[in-house]
């Protein structure tokens, strides 16, 4: 019975279903990432119109999923919830912000009368999907470089920046792994759309799309190498039994070592993703989006598995090390994460529910007879 486990391990199956989440986020920022290549590859009105309504079957997903992963970590890992959002508010409300003008933007982008304009409604799309996703990535990254923040006897955060989270994104290590985001964002939403899109009255359109999807991955490799490196190098902010924290050198290079499973994930996600470039851009197969789609999101797996097991603090404080976030000491009580869990059974009907609308709205590809439809974006 669920309700005779240990908290450790049902904290361990929230952190690996909040994980699992959080992948799935990475993998549906294809949205995002066909966003900015708009401009790029689309060089006429209809051309355009094909590619924002081709990603505006699916943008719901994706700001569906980043809620329910800021819902999850809320539900399992409230003093994270709270010391992040409590004190770098300043970068969340930017994501969030981001996630909003773009949710306006599908839906008034050929709105009449629209006294913005479209150009405006497709310059909010673009800030979404870079801006959004780089600061997203930013925040990922304070799991191995740490934030300013400390935590009294009452869990009451102090944020020692002025800057409530932004400065986040002047770590290079951060700004690195936020800018791979935003690229293999690009890659996947090239990958997506030559999938999705009819190309017979507009070959020119899915000539453009490989080649950016071949662009957009030469652009990612150097950041993606570099967050690979310092990961091997860094040091990091570990725990012993007694729960006091402190620095480990080669933290995370040690964890990959002692989780085999996870190291595997990594390689076989990064071996997914250049599969899928090179069936894309250097191919004529339409498929490619669904190797660098499961890709990546084992890329995203092995990344949050390596942030907080192996006695790893998820969430390290630069300015006072005991006050790090670990999966243990941020958790809900035992009877909460049991009842979670409980609820969690439901998520295979959910995902099966997500799947079946899914092969619905792609059972055939897009083409000029829906920009004609009423409801298009």
């Amino acid at each position: 019975m669920i309700g005779n486990l240990d908290i450790v391990v049902l904290q361990q199956i929230w952190w690996i279903i909040c994980s699992i989440v959080g992948a799935l986020f990475l993998f549906l920022t294809f949205v995002q990432g066909g966003q900015t290549l708009l401009w790029q590859v689309a060089k006429d009105e209809t051309e355009k119109s094909l590619v924002v309504n081709s990603l505006g079957r699916k943008w719901e997903l994706t700001f569906t999923t980043l809620v329910l992963f800021g819902g999850a970590l809320f539900a399992a890992f409230p003093k994270f919830y709270a010391t992040s959002f409590g004190g770098a508010y300043w970068v969340w409300m930017l994501i969030l912000f981001s996630f909003i003008i773009q949710a306006v933007s599908y839906e008034y982008r050929t709105k009449p009368d629209n006294f913005l304009g479209q150009k405006v409604y497709e310059t909010f799309l673009f800030i979404n999907g870079s801006v959004g996703i780089l600061l997203i990535g930013a925040a990922v990254g304070t799991f191995f470089t740490g934030s300013n923040f400390t935590l009294n006897d009452m869990n009451q955060v102090t944020w020692t920046n002025p800057m409530r989270g932004m400065e986040a994104a002047f770590s290079f290590f951060n700004l690195s792994l936020g800018l791979f985001l935003v690229f293999n964002a690009r890659v996947l939403g090239a990958m997506y759309l030559v999938n999705n899109i009819d190309f017979t009255e507009v070959p020119g359109l899915e000539v453009r799309l490989r080649k950016n999807c071949l662009t957009s991955f030469f652009c990612a490799l150097p950041f993606l190498l570099y967050v690979l490196v310092a990961l091997l190098v860094i040091d990091g902010y570990g725990f012993d039994e007694n729960g006091v924290v402190s620095m480990v050198a080669y933290k995370y290079l040690g964890n990959l070592l002692a989780m085999p499973v996870v190291l595997g994930m990594l390689l076989v996600g990064i071996l997914l993703v250049i599969m899928g470039v090179l069936r894309t851009g250097l191919g004529t197969g339409t498929k490619g989006i669904w190797f660098g789609g499961l890709g990546t999101v084992f890329v995203g797996l092995a990344i949050f598995f390596t942030a907080a097991f192996n006695n790893t603090a998820f969430y390290p404080s630069k300015v006072d090390l005991q006050s790090s976030l670990t999966i243990y000491n941020a958790s809900s009580s035992h009877y909460t994460l049991t009842v979670m869990t409980y609820v969690a059974f439901m998520i295979p009907f959910v995902l099966a529910y997500v799947i079946y609308v899914w092969r619905q709205m792609d059972s055939r590809k897009i083409d000029m007879n829906d920009l004609a439809d009423e409801k298009a974006y």
